[in-house]
């Protein structure tokens, strides 16, 4: 019995040295992957620092760019306001000058309606008779009825009724 209980203490460290030696290639084996494995999260640390820098650099010149187009459409803003500004005081002048146009054309029109209202009904349709038919028919159209019908009645027949006409539109 002693023999065999000997036989298994010699097959027992035996087994043990071959336990412990393969423990040891474990123990090599996951020390040379952590020295790996850290080199890797190293080189994973450098890449995330690379892109965390140029993500603040992108950031930045993002905000750069956002305050520059935000003054651009600022300054287009007020010369769009100033354009719309002077376009009301041009509309504004327009107004105005159609006005004083509108009343220069009456005083004239008063004038020639006067001087016409003065001349003898023969005169008065010899001139009209040879002039424009819409312009001779502005200025019948400014005169009193009763001396526009005098002038028609010393005018030709077919520019007469021309002028009738034009008067009746």
């Amino acid at each position: 019995m002693k023999i065999l209980v000997l036989f298994f203490l010699v097959i027992s460290s035996l087994f043990s040295l071959q336990t412990s030696d393969k423990l040891f290639e474990c123990t090599e084996i996951f020390k040379e992957r952590k020295s790996e494995l850290l080199v890797e999260l190293e080189r994973i640390d450098e890449q995330k620092q690379a892109l965390d820098a140029l993500k603040s650099a992108t950031e930045e010149l993002l905000k750069k760019k956002e305050t520059k187009v935000s003054q651009q459409e600022e300054v287009v803003s007020a010369k769009l306001a100033e354009i719309t500004q002077k376009e009301e005081s041009v509309k504004k002048m327009l107004k105005m000058n159609e006005d004083i146009l509108k009343e220069i054309k009456d005083i004239k029109m008063n004038s020639i309606s006067q001087t016409f209202s003065k001349m003898k009904a023969a005169a008065a349709a010899q001139i009209l008779s040879d002039m424009d038919a819409k312009e001779a028919a502005s200025i019948l159209s400014s005169l009193k009825p009763k001396t526009v019908g005098q002038i028609l009645t010393k005018m030709d027949a077919k520019k007469a009724s021309e002028l009738t006409t034009i008067l009746s539109e």
